[in-house]
């Protein structure tokens, strides 16, 4: 058992309230970063898998990993870990985050173009910022991955990009992005983010 999950179980057994505030200090000290997190998902899960099949739909998860790795690695950035269809990634930078959801979505459309369409990959995208638990195998939890996750999973569209008010505001140049600002609310909690349209000529 790592030193991180060691910890959480101690946590957990304890009853003295001053010594579980000490160890989750502690384990914020050991292990808090902060940074961007990404999440990308495939889009229509459901519908593809119904009319073909879960190995055909596996077989697209396979080609969709192959694709976004090297470009988040080429982008500064760090994959974390691939849960299904959705890839979870985190990066120093808030426009390396977006320089690669952008490309990333280029890439599938090209490759789609030379495709069928049932073949077509899409993705949706979320990135937030914020401080969150990086464990000694690199998987990360925190707010930040929540909101990324709720964006890519639950708010955005196909080929969208959504990124949360307070990851955009540390954008260095935001000038060179097409961003609206838009407000969400999901389970009564009122969501401040922009969008960011990948300039495609054809989307899927």
């Amino acid at each position: 058992m790592s030193e991180f999950h060691t910890m959480l179980s101690e946590f957990f057994c304890l009853k003295e309230q001053s010594t579980k505030s000490k160890i989750e200090e502690d384990i914020w000290k050991k292990y808090g970063v902060h940074g961007y997190v990404m999440l990308m998902d495939m889009s229509e899960f459901s519908l593809v898998t119904q009319r073909y099949g879960i190995v055909y739909y596996l077989s697209m998860i396979e080609k969709m990993k192959a694709v976004v790795r090297p470009i988040i690695e080429s982008n500064s950035g760090s994959l974390v870990k691939y849960v299904a269809d959705n890839v979870y990634a985190r990066f120093d930078n808030a426009s390396d985050a977006i320089d690669a959801a952008v490309e990333i979505n280029e890439t599938l459309d090209a490759i789609n173009k030379s495709t069928p369409a049932e073949w077509d990959i899409c993705v949706a995208t979320g990135i937030d910022y914020g401080r969150f638990l990086k464990t000694e195998d690199g998987d990360i939890f925190g707010d930040a991955v929540n909101c990324a996750s709720k964006f890519g999973e639950d708010i955005a569209q196909r080929n969208e990009i959504i990124i949360s008010k307070r990851a955009f505001e540390h954008i260095d140049n935001p000038g060179k992005y097409q961003a609206k600002f838009v407000r969400f609310k999901v389970s009564g909690i009122s969501l401040e983010a922009y969008t960011i349209k990948p300039l495609l000529v054809n989307i899927c």
